[in-house]
């Protein structure tokens, strides 16, 4: 069975041929806050895309969590996104 990670990387990487992406697990983070559910998951996305640097951030924002769209409704509690 695929990890989260692996499947948001490989959802990415369908969607946005050209990037090179790293994805950090920042769960550990999150674990003293009032609101922390062990299952959700807090992701932090670094891209380098040229596809995404040529649109607006809020547009290349609005492309990644449209992307992953599912898993931020089951999965995903937060997601921070860097496009290089």
């Amino acid at each position: 069975m695929k990890s989260l990670i692996e499947i948001v990387k490989e959802k990415i990487i369908k969607d946005i041929p050209d990037c090179n992406i790293d994805i950090i697990d920042n769960t550990h983070l999150h674990k003293h806050h009032k609101s922390f559910n062990k299952s959700k998951t807090h992701l932090k996305i670094i891209i380098q895309s040229e596809i995404l640097k040529k649109l607006k951030r809020i547009d290349s924002h609005k492309k990644i969590t449209g992307i992953l769209k599912d898993e931020i409704e089951t999965k995903i509690h937060s997601l921070e996104i860097k496009i290089l």
